[in-house]
C-alpha cells in the first residue's frame, strides 16, 4: 500500500486472531452454527472456498466467522470481491436471529486470473505474488492467457490492465508509440490488432516488476520481515509412514478380571500407555436422572471402589449443539437442575468423592477455541456427520467438542456410551492429524447399549419409553407393562434386557461388594413374588437362571415384569425418593 501512496493513518488493521478467540466471540458463533443449516454454509462459501465433494469443517465454518466479524469490528459495512455475495447474503439472513445487527455491503468485479479463470492463491499461474521476483513475474506473463476479444474467453492479461495498471496510474499510457487515455481505447487498437499480444505482456512486465520492486524493497528493509514470513508460509514436510500401533498395558484385563463382575459387558478401545488410574464418565445434560445414567454411575462406583481417581463431565454445551436439544437460554438453568440431580445420585451411591466437572467452565478459554479451528481444519464434513438427521454446522461440532473435552483433562480412562463409540473413533484420527503424542490420548471403555421400554436405545427425545427418576412406581410400572415380552420367546424382550443390563449387575455388583469391600456376607438373591396359586416365589441367583425360568415358560411375563419394577424400585428409584443411601 505504501508503494502505490495509500495513506496508511486512515486505516486500521485489525487481527482476527485478538477477537476471534475471545468467550462472546466463540458464543455468538456457536449460536450462530446451531441456526445455519449445512447446505446454506456450504452454498454461502461455494465461491470463496476450495470446493471438494467433502469439504473440510473448517471450510464450512469459514462464512460464519466472515458474517460473524461485521459485528466484533464494529463496522456500517464490508466490502468485497464478487464472490463473497452468498456470504454478504448469509449475513444479512442469519446475524439478526441472533439479534445482531444488519449491514451493508459492496462488491467489485473480480478480475481474472492470468490463466483465464478466477485468480485463485491455490493456482500458482493464475496470480502474481507481492515476493515473486521479476523472472517469475516475467515467466507468468508470457505463459498468460491472451485470447482475441471476439473468443469470448476471458483475457487475463487485458483484466490487468482494467483493474491494476489503468486504477494505479490514473491517466494515459504509451505503448508502441500510441497513447491509449483508458482502457478501452486499448482494447479498442488490440481487437483491431493495432497492438500485438507480446506488447500488451511486455508493458505490463515491466510496470509489475516496477511497482513490485518498491513493495519488495519495504518489506525487506524491514528486519523482522523475514521471520514473520518464515512463520506465515513455513515448510511442511509430509511423512505418509503410517503411524505406529498404540502400546497397551494390561489394562483389559484388569478390567475384565479384576473390578467387579463384568463378564463381558464392556467393549474396550485401547489408545494408550495407561501408567495411572484416572477416569472420567462423560455425560450430556440434555436430561438427567434416566436408567442408563444410574447404571454408569454404579460402574463408576465399582472404578472408585477400585483404587480409580474418578471424575464427572458433564457436557453442557452438546445438549444445545445437538439439534437444539435444549435451547440457549436455558442451557445454565437446565445444567443447575441436572447438577443437582446428580451430586443427589452420587450421594446415594457414596461416591462424595468423585469430582463433577462443566465442559463450559473451559470451553470458551482462549486456548481451547485456538484447539477447535486447529480441529475442524483437519476433519471434514462426512467424518463429523455422527448424529442422525444432524443438518445444522452445530451438530458437526458435536464430536469436534468431544474430542477436544477429552485430550483437556488428559484423562488415562473415558467411559462412554456405545451412541459415542464414533466420536472416539474421531477424536483418535483428530489426534494423529495435528500429530499430538500418543500419550495425550485416553483409553475407552464402552458401556453397553439401555434400551427403553420400546426396546429401541433409550433417549431422552422419547419420554414415553425412557425410565426417568422423576416417574412415580405408578408409570414406571404402566412403561414397563406395555413392553413387549412375549412368553418364551427372548428375542427383543425389554423386561429380560433391562434386567440383563441393570438389576443383575448391581445385584452382583453388591454381592461382590459385601464379600470384598465390607467383608460380610448379608446379600441375599433376588426373590421373583408369586401368588401360590401361581406356583409361589422362585429365588434366582443370576441372570441365566432367570432367563432359564422364562424360556421353559416357568416363568409368566406378568411375573417377570412385576419383579423388573420391584427390583428398579429397591434399587434405584425409592432409596432416591426417600434420600437414602443405596451403598
Amino acid at each position: 500500500m505504501t508503494a502505490l501512496n495509500v495513506p496508511l493513518e486512515k486505516l486500521h488493521f485489525v487481527r482476527g486472531q485478538s477477537y476471534q478467540l475471545s468467550e462472546p466471540y466463540t458464543k455468538d458463533l456457536l449460536r450462530l452454527s446451531s441456526l445455519v443449516s449445512l447446505r446454506d454454509a456450504v452454498r454461502a462459501g461455494a465461491e470463496v472456498i476450495k470446493q471438494m465433494d467433502d469439504p473440510l469443517l473448517s471450510g464450512i465454518l469459514y462464512p460464519l466467522l466472515q458474517a460473524l466479524d461485521e459485528q466484533y469490528l464494529k463496522v456500517d459495512g464490508q466490502f468485497g470481491g464478487l464472490d463473497q455475495r452468498k456470504i454478504f447474503i448469509l449475513a444479512e439472513e442469519q446475524l439478526p436471529r441472533i439479534k445482531l445487527g444488519k449491514r451493508f455491503h459492496l462488491m467489485n468485479p473480480m478480475v481474472p486470473g492470468l490463466t483465464g479463470s478466477k485468480m485463485s492463491s491455490s493456482e500458482e499461474y493464475s496470480k502474481i505474488d507481492l515476493l515473486d521476483d521479476p523472472d517469475v513475474v516475467s515467466t507468468k506473463i508470457d505463459s498468460a492467457n491472451c485470447p482475441s476479444i471476439e473468443s469470448g474467453i476471458d483475457n487475463g492479461v487485458l483484466a490487468f490492465y482494467q483493474h491494476v495498471v489503468f486504477p494505479i496510474i490514473g491517466g494515459s499510457i504509451i505503448m508502441n508509440n500510441q497513447q491509449f487515455c483508458d482502457f478501452l481505447s486499448l482494447q479498442k487498437a488490440f481487437k483491431e490488432e493495432l497492438i500485438k499480444e507480446n506488447e500488451l505482456k511486455n508493458y505490463l512486465k515491466q510496470f509489475l516488476n516496477g511497482i513490485l520492486a518498491k513493495v519488495q524493497e519495504n518489506c525487506f528493509n524491514t528486519p523482522e520481515f523475514k521471520e514473520i514470513l518464515s512463520k506465515a508460509y513455513p515448510k511442511v514436510s509430509i511423512n505418509n509412514d503410517a503411524f505406529s500401533k498404540l502400546c497397551v498395558n494390561k489394562l483389559e484385563e484388569k478390567i475384565s478380571s479384576d473390578v467387579g463382575p463384568f463378564g463381558d459387558k464392556f467393549e474396550f478401545i485401547p489408545s494408550k500407555t495407561i501408567t495411572q488410574s484416572s477416569l472420567i464418565f462423560n455425560m450430556d445434560s440434555s436430561i438427567g436422572g434416566q436408567s442408563p445414567h444410574i447404571y454408569a454411575l454404579i460402574q463408576l462406583k465399582i472404578f472408585c471402589d477400585k483404587g480409580f481417581q474418578c471424575t464427572i463431565l458433564i457436557s453442557d454445551l452438546d445438549a444445545f449443539l445437538d439439534k437444539l436439544k435444549c435451547p440457549w437460554q436455558d442451557l445454565k438453568k437446565r445444567t443447575e437442575n441436572h447438577l443437582k440431580i446428580l451430586k443427589q445420585l452420587i450421594n446415594l451411591l457414596g461416591m462424595e468423592d468423585v469430582s463433577i466437572c462443566l465442559s463450559s467452565d473451559y470451553e470458551f478459554e482462549s486456548d481451547f477455541t485456538l484447539k477447535m479451528y486447529q480441529a475442524v481444519s483437519v476433519v471434514t464434513r462426512d467424518q463429523t456427520s455422527l448424529i442422525p438427521e444432524a443438518n445444522t454446522v452445530g451438530c458437526h461440532l458435536c464430536p469436534i467438542y468431544f474430542g477436544l473435552d477429552i485430550f483437556y483433562g488428559n484423562y488415562d480412562i473415558v467411559l462412554i456410551g456405545p451412541k459415542q463409540k464414533e466420536f472416539a473413533d474421531l477424536a483418535l484420527k483428530i489426534n494423529k492429524e495435528l500429530k499430538r503424542e500418543d500419550s495425550n490420548m485416553p483409553a475407552f471403555l464402552i458401556l453397553p447399549e439401555i434400551i427403553g421400554t420400546d426396546g429401541l436405545r433409550m433417549s431422552a427425545t422419547k419420554p414415553d419409553f425412557h425410565l426417568n427418576i422423576n416417574d412415580g412406581l405408578k408409570k414406571i410400572r404402566q412403561k414397563i407393562g406395555k413392553s413387549f415380552c412375549e412368553p418364551g420367546n427372548l428375542d427383543k424382550n425389554v423386561a429380560l434386557e433391562l434386567c440383563k443390563k441393570i438389576v443383575f449387575p448391581f445385584a452382583d455388583y453388591l454381592k461382590w461388594r459385601e464379600k470384598y469391600i465390607v467383608g460380610g456376607d448379608e446379600f441375599q438373591d433376588l426373590t421373583i413374588k408369586r401368588s401360590p396359586e401361581n406356583g409361589g416365589n422362585l429365588i434366582v441367583k443370576n441372570y441365566q437362571e432367570l432367563e432359564s425360568l422364562f424360556l421353559s415358560l416357568n416363568l409368566h411375563p406378568a411375573d417377570l415384569k412385576a419383579f423388573l419394577v420391584e427390583q428398579l424400585d429397591a434399587f434405584y428409584f425409592e432409596p432416591i425418593r426417600n434420600n437414602k443411601k443405596i451403598m
